[in-house]
């Protein structure tokens, strides 16, 4: 077990018992999107969400913190969107002549390692977390075409009488170039 992390968040019943509901939720969104509800998965997402995916570039050894992801808001990202945006996204997929989407994809999502960063107030009653978790999306188009991704995600999720929702998202992709003929997924 990572020590800076444990001292975040302390391992305790509440902490695994969040975590279980935490990846449930996870894996109840990623079967969402294979299954392309993606209406549905517009009700997951907050209103003021951030959806952000730096580009990454091959750097010098010591300067991977500062210059290996393009910045938010600041450079040219893969995504740096809002729920406008998504949505927009989502209604152009649901027209059924989007032409990198028609057919539409047939998509797997597998969602991993998943960690509490921090709870806030508490573990014991939280109403917002920051949850980091690895990623695996294969992506089958057409007959021949397919692409894997391969990644990290940060999320903020806000808890409240309906669920969880994702408030912000963080996709790190562990590739510098982009090897996929489009960027159609939902991550």
């Amino acid at each position: 077990m990572n020590p800076a992390i444990a001292a975040l968040v302390p391992r305790t019943l509440d902490y695994f018992v969040l975590r279980e509901r935490v990846e449930e939720f996870l894996v109840e969104e990623a079967d969402l999107l294979d299954r392309r509800q993606f209406r549905e998965w517009l009700d997951l997402v907050a209103e003021d969400i951030v959806y952000y995916m730096p580009m990454r570039r091959n750097v010098k050894y010591g300067q991977h913190e500062r210059l290996e992801n393009t910045r938010e808001g600041l450079d040219i990202n893969w995504f740096d969107e809002d729920k406008w945006t998504l949505t927009k996204r989502v209604e152009q997929i649901m027209t059924g002549v989007h032409w990198a989407e028609e057919p539409l994809s047939r998509v797997c999502r597998m969602v991993s390692n998943v960690q509490l960063l921090s709870v806030s107030p508490s573990v014991a009653a939280p109403s917002e977390l920051t949850v980091r978790s690895r990623f695996l999306l294969y992506q089958n188009r057409i007959e021949y075409e397919t692409s894997l991704f391969v990644g990290k995600r940060t999320d903020t999720l806000r808890l409240n009488e309906q669920g969880f929702k994702i408030a912000r998202r963080e996709i790190i992709l562990d590739q510098s170039v982009l090897l996929a003929k489009n960027l159609t997924v939902i991550f």
